[in-house]
């Protein structure tokens, strides 16, 4: 699951320097990565360019299928409400996230063993918002 949330993670990276909100997503089919993507509403000024979505996106014309049975998504920040609601029709098996969204009640399964990881992801996130201000 590390390794899994790492590729994630190092996809918030890539917004975070693209100045988009860090968030980064995976998904993984038969314990290999078929599709990973990161935030980018505001670069391509897209209001569904949100991490989780463009990876279900790739991830459908990886299989052929819109159906993603017996695939797991990690993503670096839980879902938002939106994002939720396409995870769920795109049947995704299982979502695990680093770091709660405060503002939401919780349904997906939050990883408890990338504690080094999400002090790192706490801090771009901090540093990203700070920014902003």
């Amino acid at each position: 699951m590390k390794d899994f949330m790492l590729i994630a993670y190092k996809e918030s990276i890539k917004a975070y320097k693209k100045r988009e909100i860090p968030v980064g997503a995976i998904i993984v089919k038969n314990n290999k990565v078929i599709a990973r993507a990161h935030n980018d509403r505001q670069t391509r000024y897209d209001v569904l360019g949100h991490a989780e979505i463009k990876a279900i996106l790739k991830a459908e014309k990886k299989i052929k299928d819109w159906r993603l049975n017996d695939c797991d998504m990690y993503v670096t920040l839980e879902p938002c409400d939106l994002c939720e609601k396409i995870i769920k029709e795109a049947r995704l098996d299982n979502v695990y996230y680093l770091l709660k969204n405060n503002s939401k009640e919780h349904i997906f399964v939050q990883t408890n063993d990338c504690k080094e990881l999400l002090e790192n992801y706490q801090k771009i996130l901090q540093k990203f918002f700070k920014e902003l201000r």
